[in-house]
C-alpha cells in the first residue's frame, strides 16, 4: 500500500512493502516558481538552477544526505543498468558521466535516485538489506527488459529475487496511456504474450496500455513473489496537480524523483 507523507511541507509517497528509507516525490514542497512550482528536481527543463538545487537538497535530506551525496540515473529511455558505488556520488546540477536508466547498489548510506514525469519509477529492495535499485521504466526501456537487467545486477551484489520487494510508483495509468500499435506489439513480445487485461482497444484505432501492470507482470516472470510487489494506483496524467505529467503539460514541466537508501 502507498501512503502519503509530509515532511515540513514536502509531500511524498512511500510503500509499506519497502523496509528501507525511500520516497516517491510529488510537485509539493519546493521553492520553484511559475510552471515549475513548486518541487521540480530537474535542472534541464528551464527552471532556475538555484531553485532546483534547493529542491534537490530537500529531497536528498529525506534520505539523510546532502545534494552532492547521492547517485543518480542519466536517462536515455534505454535498458542499461549500472552498479554504483561511493565513487559515483554526484555533485548536484553537474553532468552525469554515464548513461543508465537504472542504477543498483549495495553501499550503505548511498541514496540512489531515478526521475519520471509519466514513466514508471520502480524501486527494488532485498529484504535483508543486501542491495537496492532505482529504475526508470519508460515503455522503450521496459520492453528492452531493463527490469531483468536490474534483477540480474542485484543478484550479482548478493540479493536474491525471492527476497526482493518492489514498489512501482505513480505513473501514467491505463486510463491515459494512449498509444499506436507499436507499443502493445512490443509489450506483447516483452511478456511472451501474457498480456491479458493490459490493453484496451479504442474505436479510433488507438490502444490504452497498462505499462505499470506490464512491468509488475514482468517482475513475477522474473521470480518476484506477487505479494512482494506494490503498485501505486495514482495516474500522473489524471493527477497532474499532484505529479508532473509530460503528456498533460506537453513537455512544459518539471520532474519528480524516486529514491532509496540502504542503512
Amino acid at each position: 500500500m502507498f501512503i502519503e507523507e509530509n515532511r515540513d511541507g514536502l509531500i511524498y509517497m512511500r510503500s509499506t512493502l519497502i523496509g528501507a528509507r525511500h520516497a516517491f516525490t510529488t510537485r509539493f514542497g519546493g521553492v520553484s516558481r511559475g510552471v515549475y512550482a513548486t518541487l521540480n528536481v530537474l535542472s534541464n527543463r528551464g527552471d532556475d538552477r538555484e531553485d532546483v538545487r534547493e529542491n534537490w537538497r530537500r529531497v536528498c535530506a529525506l534520505m539523510g544526505a546532502g545534494p552532492d551525496g547521492c547517485a543518480v540515473t542519466h536517462q536515455v529511455h534505454g535498458s542499461e543498468v549500472r552498479v554504483v558505488t561511493a565513487d559515483d556520488r554526484h555533485a548536484a546540477l553537474t553532468p552525469v558521466p554515464y548513461e543508465a536508466d537504472g542504477i543498483v547498489t549495495n553501499v550503505k548510506g548511498l541514496p540512489i535516485f531515478c526521475f519520471t514525469a509519466d514513466c514508471v519509477p520502480v524501486l527494488l529492495w532485498d529484504e535483508t538489506g543486501a542491495a537496492a535499485a532505482a529504475v526508470h521504466c519508460g515503455w522503450r526501456g521496459s520492453v528492452g527488459d531493463i527490469l531483468k537487467n536490474a534483477v540480474d545486477k542485484l543478484e550479482l551484489l548478493g540479493a536474491r529475487r525471492e527476497r526482493l520487494r518492489a514498489a512501482l510508483g505513480p505513473a501514467i495509468g491505463a486510463c491515459c496511456f494512449e498509444t499506436d500499435d507499436d507499443v502493445p506489439e512490443a509489450v506483447t513480445a516483452y511478456l511472451g504474450g501474457d498480456t491479458e487485461g493490459l490493453f484496451r482497444r479504442r474505436d479510433d484505432g488507438k490502444t490504452l496500455v497498462d505499462l505499470r501492470g506490464a512491468n509488475a507482470r514482468r517482475l513475477t516472470q522474473l521470480g518476484l513473489l506477487p505479494e512482494k510487489i506494490d503498485v501505486s494506483q495514482e495516474c500522473t496524467m489524471c493527477s497532474h496537480d499532484k505529479y508532473w505529467s509530460h503528456r498533460y503539460t506537453k513537455g512544459n514541466r518539471g520532474g519528480q524523483a524516486a529514491g532509496i537508501v540502504l542503512e
